[in-house]
């Protein structure tokens, strides 16, 4: 089967020079020439408080997406588990499912900010967050079937049925999994994955394969799952043009890891500024570094890697659309995507 192709996007603002409507604007054009393009899925995830990722409810998002396309499909990318309660999470998964005809992707994530942690659940660390993941999950996969009593560490409620009436039976479950633990977790479930290597390039997307493969291989009872890659993704026909969009992804990590380190000031939803002296800290991710790690080429280079990817077992590559690039780099990326490389998957 062919390799299927996504789009991973939110709003990200650096400083207030563009409006939030303007993005969502922007946001909306993306998924409708995704939609056009036959891109699967329109991916979008759950933050709090962050300009660098504007996007507090997933559902809404995708719910207003929903009303303006009509075959894309929709997922989380990702709730994150430990802000949930499994009612309400079934409940309002299953609504955006009737909502938007059947075309909900769940995925769920124990999340990966101290700086979420601390505000809506102090106390919170990542290793409570995914084992309330792991209670989560479970507990909306019976609440979606239905008269499901729940007796957890985290969670108890006596019997409960999510309301609505999901159309899918069952919705689709992914789990983003990193350590062999959460693959092993998501394979014995019957969820699908997604992975994603950051800025660490081929070798990593090889070792999350290794991953897969070891959970799939210990739970021989379970159909194989759905794995998705997510990738930073940039595609331009020149190498000037390939490098000032590698500059923009070296933006895009340093403020993943300060945003990540949680101790810069922050004021009105922006962190404080890269300084000179960070950037020259990380070579590790130099504009040099980005064009090889990240997906960064050529239609014809970008063609050659993704066959890589899709031999060694991945089923969806998901483009990571969120990247300090313009709206232009962007747009055009996209577009080149989808008329020059998807086709060679077809």
């Amino acid at each position: 089967m062919a390799m299927k192709f996504s789009l991973f996007a939110h709003i990200e603002r650096y400083d207030d020079s563009v409006s939030h409507k303007q993005l969502l604007d922007e946001l909306t054009e993306f998924t409708l020439m995704a939609e056009a393009g036959g891109m699967e899925t329109i991916w979008i995830g759950e933050h709090h408080a962050m300009e660098y990722t504007v996007a507090p409810n997933p559902f809404i998002n995708l719910a207003y997406l929903a009303a303006k396309t009509t075959k894309i499909r929709l997922g989380t990318g990702n709730v994150i588990a430990p802000f949930w309660h499994p009612i309400r999470l079934a409940g309002e998964a299953a609504l955006c499912d009737l909502t938007s005809n059947g075309r909900l992707d769940l995925g769920i994530a124990r999340g990966a900010y101290m700086f979420e942690y601390e505000r809506l659940m102090p106390g919170l660390d990542a290793m409570e967050a995914g084992l309330r993941m792991r209670e989560l999950v479970p507990a909306v996969q019976q609440l979606l079937i239905g008269n499901y009593t729940h007796d957890g560490e985290y969670w108890k409620f006596p019997e409960t049925t999510a309301v609505p009436t999901a159309i899918q039976k069952p919705i689709p479950i992914w789990i983003a999994a990193r350590d062999p633990h959460t693959h092993d977790f998501a394979v014995a479930t019957g969820c699908n994955v997604q992975v994603t290597p950051l800025a660490n390039g081929d070798e990593e997307v090889a070792n999350l394969m290794e991953k897969f493969n070891t959970a799939c291989a210990a739970h021989p009872e379970v159909p194989r799952p759905k794995l998705m890659l997510l990738m930073h993704t940039y595609v331009a026909k020149t190498e000037a043009e390939l490098m000032k969009g590698s500059a923009a992804l070296q933006k895009f990590f340093l403020y993943f890891g300060k945003w990540f380190k949680a101790e810069a000031p922050i004021k009105d939803g922006f962190i404080e500024p890269i300084t000179q002296a960070e950037i020259d800290a990380q070579p590790n991710l130099a504009p040099e570094v980005m064009r090889k790690n990240c997906l960064v080429g050529t239609p014809a280079e970008v063609i050659a890697r993704l066959k890589s990817y899709e031999e060694m077992g991945y089923t969806q590559f998901s483009i990571w659309l969120d990247s300090a690039m313009s709206y232009e780099q962007k747009r055009d990326s996209l577009k080149l995507f989808i008329d020059e490389v998807m086709p060679a998957f077809a």
